[in-house]
């Protein structure tokens, strides 16, 4: 068999490896630009492609529609004098004659401790009979007991007191700082007062959605907006469920960056920008700044006005195609907003294409460079 000498061997080595890495396809993260751009309508693919600009990015500048409804916020606070069923109440009813109905000798005055409101919202007083206390203040309460006594005992004086009871109380979960039923008093009849009486929320505030049930109805705003929007800060009623719990919302990252990781978002409002700097940033040495992409399922409708089309049916694939080298780049991806369960994809750049190249040939020569170093000894 004829050897091939030493000296020719490093130019056929050399073509050898350049005719693998061209007959084979090298480590990759994903797709690379001209494969993206491969699956667009334009090409028979079935997705939309298009260039963000400011146009774009306020057509797709869609956020949360968080807020209560006009039932919620046109409910009154509730008077705490009201009886409620549940409550609690203390009665002191004072005869004037010596032997009186309810009194007993060493006093002509009858004191009532506890008297409870039922579910139906009455209660019962001896010789007054059942009443109902529910929806009445102590002293219209005190009104309907004299009249009823009145018939028993001359000009009897009686006192209502409101003790304790259940009869308003509103239920709080999730992360909060204590969890559990809580009675709507004075100073808590209101829903930041009735969080801050269960010890605030144990969340970054920035992230916390408060919901707030009511019977078959339900409404849900940002923790800050309670202070920032005083109309969000609805009224309590008796029975109201509050839940407190961190922003579920979520976009994947993949490709050349940082991290490649489904990251929850740290903001009500998350630009393509800061997304990028969540994930850690590109990578100096691979990222391609001209290929950064969000890929959606875009509603029909905000797909319509990106695209100036009014023929579209059901969500719509979507592929925005941001370049962080053009003028105003870094501006467009700052404006540009990032939404739930979207997918931020980075392309590598050619250059790193090209290093992987380099060193599967230079990887290839160094057996060649242990020959020539043999043969020279």
């Amino acid at each position: 068999m004829k050897l091939i000498p030493v000296r020719w061997a490093k130019p056929v080595l050399v073509l050898a490896a350049m005719s693998v890495a061209a007959s084979c396809s090298l480590p990759k993260v994903g797709p690379n630009k001209r494969e993206i751009f491969a699956g667009s309508v334009q090409q028979e693919g079935d997705a939309f492609i298009v260039a963000v600009n400011d146009r774009v990015t306020r057509a797709t500048a869609v956020v949360p529609a968080l807020g209560f409804s006009d039932a919620f916020k046109n409910a009154s606070p509730l008077t705490s004098d009201t009886i409620r069923p549940g409550d609690v109440l203390g009665l002191t009813v004072w005869e004037n004659v010596d032997d009186g109905l309810l009194a007993n000798e060493a006093s002509n005055a009858t004191i009532l401790e506890e008297v409870q409101v039922d579910s139906a919202g009455f209660i019962f007083v001896p010789y007054a009979g059942r009443l109902r206390a529910s929806g009445n203040t102590p002293d219209q309460l005190r009104e309907v007991i004299t009249a009823r006594l009145e018939e028993q005992t001359p000009d009897p004086q009686v006192q209502v007191r409101r003790v304790a009871g259940d009869g308003s109380t509103v239920s709080l979960t999730g992360a909060v700082g204590g969890q559990g039923i809580y009675p709507i008093e004075r100073p808590t009849r209101t829903l930041s007062t009735m969080l801050a009486q269960a010890g605030g929320v144990t969340i970054q505030p920035d992230i916390a959605e408060v919901t707030v049930i009511r019977g078959n109805q339900q409404g849900k705003v940002w923790y800050q907006d309670l202070f920032n929007h005083p109309e969000l800060d609805i009224a309590l009623r008796g029975g109201d469920r509050i839940l407190v719990e961190e922003d579920t919302r979520s976009f994947t990252a993949l490709g050349a960056t940082n991290t490649q990781a489904r990251v929850p978002f740290e903001t009500q409002d998350l630009s393509a920008l800061e997304a990028i700097a969540q994930v850690g940033g590109l990578i100096s040495a691979a990222s391609d700044p001209t290929g950064v992409f969000v890929f959606r399922n875009e509603p029909a409708e905000i797909a319509g006005l990106v695209l100036g089309r009014d023929d579209l049916q059901g969500a719509q694939r979507m592929v925005y195609v941001l370049n962080l080298t053009e003028p105003n780049g870094l501006f467009t991806a700052r404006d540009f907003v990032i939404r739930d369960e979207d997918t931020l994809y980075v392309t590598e750049a050619p250059y790193a294409q090209w290093t992987k190249t380099i060193s599967l040939i230079s990887g290839g020569l160094t057996p060649l460079a242990n020959l020539q170093t043999i043969a020279g000894s």
